[in-house]
């Protein structure tokens, strides 16, 4: 298929990379993991996975049963999903280019010769190695960054501040388990609020809200987690209930950032 874009995973920051290349004018199938741990929910398309079909800023996403069935969604113009963790639609579509999206900070079997154009985000890729390009994820004044001679700046462990808070927005599990969900993404919370319980063979763990805000986002009911597993993110600003059903600031300049390298190394490779 002519001008296919491959991307791999569908969390809330390669949603939005796909979005905006959708609506450049490329058709794109997204290559998931059969148990996506997607913790913003709401505005990622890794929940087609679980639903079939999931819908992001009036764009949609379908889960395809095959290769076969996902090549006729792509025809039919629509944003197609594979569960296909090892990258098999890569030597099935030939795309022209493939952006790993998966944001694990390392490379999960990227490789520069998948594609005619290569695209990796954030750390652990270096571009004209392992791809042609790297975008910049740190929050910051290279946001969204091109790079196309060496590497991201490295993970930091530290979240972005919005509303003068960083580390305490983000909530991890305090026990391997199954996570438990008491409260529910878009719930207004108080520091100390029991927002989910972890099921132990020693009994239940409470995970407790650690500032107040709105609840942004929260792994699916159900999911095994291990110790300090990324569960759950709160916004400071109780005024921002509609950020829980919108691609954030963050996603849509990293997707700007993948949408001009695409667009550069198609024109200067007359692609």
């Amino acid at each position: 298929m002519k001008d296919l874009i491959i991307v791999r995973g569908g969390g809330d920051i390669a949603t939005g990379t796909v979005i905006k290349l959708y609506q450049a004018g490329f058709p794109v199938l997204i290559l998931e993991t059969s148990a996506p741990s997607a913790i913003r929910r709401n505005v990622a398309f890794s929940e087609a996975v679980y639903e079939g079909i999931k819908t992001v800023e009036n764009v949609t996403c379908c889960l395809a049963e095959s290769i076969e069935n996902a090549e006729a969604l792509l025809s039919e113009g629509k944003i197609a999903m594979v569960i296909d963790p090892d990258c098999s639609a890569v030597k099935h579509f030939k795309p022209l280019a493939v952006v790993d999206g998966i944001l694990a900070k390392k490379n999960l079997g990227t490789s520069k010769d998948m594609a005619e154009i290569t695209v990796a985000l954030g750390p652990g890729f270096t571009a004209g190695t392992d791809c042609d390009a790297v975008i910049e994820t740190n929050r910051g004044h290279n946001l969204g960054r091109v790079i196309y001679d060496g590497c991201a700046e490295p993970n930091t462990g530290i979240p972005g501040i919005i509303g003068g808070f960083g580390k305490e927005r983000v909530i991890h599990s305090p026990k391997a388990g199954i996570l438990r969900n008491v409260a529910s993404i878009t719930d207004t919370v108080k520091n100390g609020d029991t927002i989910a319980v972890i099921e132990t063979a020693d009994g239940e763990v409470p995970v407790t809200a650690s500032l107040d805000g709105i609840l942004r986002g929260l792994i699916r009911d159900g999911y095994p987690v291990t110790e300090g597993f990324k569960i759950a993110d709160i916004d400071p600003r109780a005024d921002e209930f509609n950020n829980c059903f919108t691609v954030s600031d963050k996603a849509r300049c990293i997707a700007g950032g993948v949408l001009e390298a695409v667009m550069h190394l198609k024109k200067e490779r007359n692609l």
